[in-house]
């Protein structure tokens, strides 16, 4: 295949798409560039059919750390397993791909996107889906494309929506959309906003979806360009899983029984009566059928028991567990839920649970983040667990999986908007949200507990956040949108929309659609739905909880803020560290000391106002006159040097350390001792003169042959002969005549 480019400009970026030069041997690559940001996707597809019930498909995204000039830090000092952001981008990059492969296809199917340059202006995530629409396309293989992402920011000052919008465009945007689909629907949306009302969230949308259609419509002309140099794409066979009509007629026709069977609102007793009615009916085949049709048979038993559940919702407006469409499920709501933890909340909405626990931190504790995005840390952290117990099963515990990292960018971009600057709270703070049962939108009651957890905490948000998940129902020409969805409804849904805000609007939003009649007349009634589902949830968190604990727990840490000067950082560090470690082992504190001079010092109970007081007096100029209880801790000659707060000493001289003459500092004081001191004189070079406070008579015999002055009397001028004068010599040699100077060098 020839190198093929095409070049192009939309909404004032330049753009290009590119294949025929890398990765050949794949089934299809493409490169793709926005500014100087350039990805390489390529798509696999394995020559063998799985024996799978699903669709096997693997997004990897690999950061390269070369593509930003940086060398990989670790031991190793090469990437390692992926950052957060690289497995959300590649979430992103697979949920619009999916929904597109046709229905019983069963190859195996890998992407792999691979940055070769992040320009640190452009960001390259949203452009994966296009490069990966053109990879499967120019490969040949068969899916519903081209598809195209977009992320749309809104100018605060203007209100203008932009596309793809530069990392500077981002830091000015209260709109963060990511959108992706084809160009007649939207099948993936991600968002974060800052507490943007329904109104404007529509209308972002719409602008997102002409923009996709804009995308893919550079790519129709990219196809072409390839199809003028290379001929046509190549045809390759793939042999899909047809449904097999005997086979669905022998099992829809247990249609009633399953619908009895799904009626249970407890999931577990639902699980089992489903179940076995589906045992029953695959013994109803012989052993050849069920080796015939082996992967036909558990496909059409999920196809009737997805059947049977929408039907009954569009034909009489009843869900499985009783409930209408717009009805939330029972919630149990508790704060302060467990002792001596920062901040702690438990939400429950019908058999979804989730414990979410606050922990407040220094600002130094915050994240740093080793990326390829120009971006160093947070510090506000969500972590979401998913233990396998949560949903009655046994599985591996170990590392988060993409899921649980999915779920918690959400909570934490529903909540960000809320948590206070550091200005006004200066912690890094934690969330964990432990799910302890899940039947559904357990990252919406993540959102909810980890608002009951920071108030709990002490943490002034600006408002209270709240959650809810809304699905779809399309079926026999009729739509429902349901209300705080539970698993099944997910599951056998046709979409999975999340939507969390505050009383002013929305801050974060999540959708997985599979339905392509989304219009927006039904997105509307979605988010004015979903706005009425959370307010109710949300009345019920404030019953319980009823606002921010006035004041930080006794079992957190208490951080006070300093500012000192700049130039007397030194003196509260000291050397080697040596004055703030004693502080903090002193205190049992934790400070922190910014470039500024600005101070944060963290300890539980009167601990940090301890050492905030011991840093105080080590920045202070002490003034002439002022007394202190300082301890010895040098001794010269000429004088000792008291320590009169930690890493600020002054001169008491030895004249001063005693009434009358002493011979040797060491006879009135040692090293350790304890004296009161008062400040006589401060130097332009800060440099501390003291006199002692009541002192003690010189010991007996300790000044014997010292004057007042301190210095070993001498005898008098007179007994001490002539002087000289320069020049002389004495007897053996002196001379009238100066000696010459001595002269060093050439």
């Amino acid at each position: 295949m020839a190198k093929v480019t095409h070049e192009f400009d939309l909404y004032g970026k330049h753009y290009a798409l590119e294949t025929g030069e890398l990765a050949k041997q794949a089934t299809g690559s493409c490169l793709v560039k926005a500014g100087d940001s350039t990805v390489l996707l390529t798509a696999v597809v394995s020559k063998e059919r799985k024996d799978y019930d699903f669709f096997p498909l693997t997004v990897d995204f690999i950061e390269k750390m070369y593509a930003v000039g940086r060398i990989p830090g670790g031991y190793l000092k090469r990437e390692a397993r992926p950052s957060e952001k690289a497995t959300l981008t590649a979430r992103m990059i697979d949920r619009p791909l999916r929904p597109s492969f046709p229905a019983g296809f069963r190859n195996e199917v890998q992407v792999v996107a691979t940055t070769l340059v992040a320009d640190q202006v452009n960001p390259v995530d949203t452009i994966c889906v296009m490069a990966a629409s053109a990879a499967l396309t120019v490969g040949g293989v068969p899916f519903e494309g081209p598809l195209a992402c977009v992320r749309i920011g809104r100018d605060r000052d203007t209100h203008e929506f932009i596309v793809n919008p530069t990392y500077e465009e981002r830091d000015n945007s209260d709109l963060d959309l990511e959108l992706g689909g084809s160009a007649d629907f939207i099948s993936m949306l991600e968002a974060g906003a800052e507490e943007i009302s329904e109104e404007d969230m529509l209308a972002a949308m719409a602008f997102g979806q002409e923009a996709i259609a804009a995308f893919c419509a550079e790519q129709e002309k990219f196809f072409a360009k390839c199809r003028e140099v290379n001929g046509e794409f190549p045809v390759r066979e793939y042999v899909l899983d047809e449904p097999v009509p005997e086979v669905h007629d022998r099992v829809f026709a247990h249609y009633d029984e399953m619908s009895a069977a799904l009626k249970d609102a407890d999931k577990q007793s639902r699980i089992g009566k489903v179940e076995a009615l589906k045992d029953a009916i695959r013994a109803e085949f012989t052993e050849e059928e069920q080796a015939q049709w082996g992967r036909a048979i558990p496909v059409e038993l999920k196809a009737l028991e997805k059947h049977a559940m929408r039907l009954m919702v569009v034909e009489t407006g009843e869900r499985v567990d009783g409930r209408t469409p717009t009805e939330v499920r029972p919630l149990m709501i508790k704060g302060d839920y467990l002792p001596r933890v920062h901040g702690s909340g438990l939400f429950q909405r019908g058999q979804t649970q989730v414990l979410s626990v606050c922990t407040l931190g220094m600002l130094n504790e915050w994240q740093r983040l080793d990326t390829i995005e120009p971006v160093d840390g947070k510090r506000y952290i969500h972590h979401y667990n998913f233990p396998p117990y949560c949903t009655g099963e046994t599985g591996r515990m170990g590392s988060p999986k993409r899921r649980e990292i999915g779920h918690g960018n959400l909570a934490e971009r529903a909540l960000l908007p809320v948590i206070p600057s550091e200005d006004e709270f200066p912690y890094t703070i934690r969330v964990v949200s432990e799910v302890m049962e899940s039947n559904g939108s357990s990252s919406m009651a993540s959102t909810c507990g980890s608002t009951l957890a920071l108030m709990d905490a002490g943490v002034p948000l600006k408002r209270p956040v709240s959650g809810v998940a809304m699905g779809l129902i399309q079926e026999e020409g009729k739509t429902v949108v349901l209300t705080d969805i539970q698993g099944l409804e997910d599951f056998l849904g046709d979409m999975d929309f999340k939507v969390t805000g505050t009383p002013k609007g929305i801050t974060a939003m999540q959708m997985d659609n599979k339905a392509t009649g989304l219009t927006p007349e039904i997105l509307r009634s979605a988010l004015m739905q979903a706005h009425e589902g959370r307010m109710f949830i949300l009345d019920a968190m404030l019953d319980a909880v009823p606002g921010v604990r006035s004041q930080t727990k006794e079992s957190a840490p208490k951080i006070l803020t300093l500012s000192i000067p700049a130039d007397k950082i030194s003196d509260v560090i000291g050397k080697g560290g040596k004055v703030i470690r004693s502080i903090q082992d002193d205190t049992g504190t934790s400070i922190d000391i910014q470039e500024d001079g600005t101070v944060f010092v963290a300890g539980v109970g009167g601990s940090a106002e301890a050492a905030a007081e011991r840093i105080r007096a080590i920045v202070k100029v002490p003034e002439v006159g002022e007394e202190f209880t300082g301890r010895v801790v040098g001794i010269q000659s000429f004088g000792a040097f008291v320590e009169l707060v930690p890493g600020k000493d002054g001169l008491l001289h030895i004249s001063r350390v005693a009434k009358g003459r002493v011979d040797k500092v060491e006879d009135v004081l040692n090293i350790g001792d304890e004296v009161k001191v008062r400040v006589l004189e401060v130097d332009e070079k800060g440099k501390i003169s003291l006199d002692r406070i009541d002192k003690p008579e010189a010991p007996a015999g300790s000044g014997h042959g010292r004057g007042n002055g301190g210095e070993k009397d001498r005898p008098r001028r007179e007994h001490r002969g002539p002087r000289r004068h320069p020049g002389d010599r004495g007897e053996a040699g002196g001379t009238d005549k100066p000696r010459p100077r001595r002269h060093h060098g050439a």
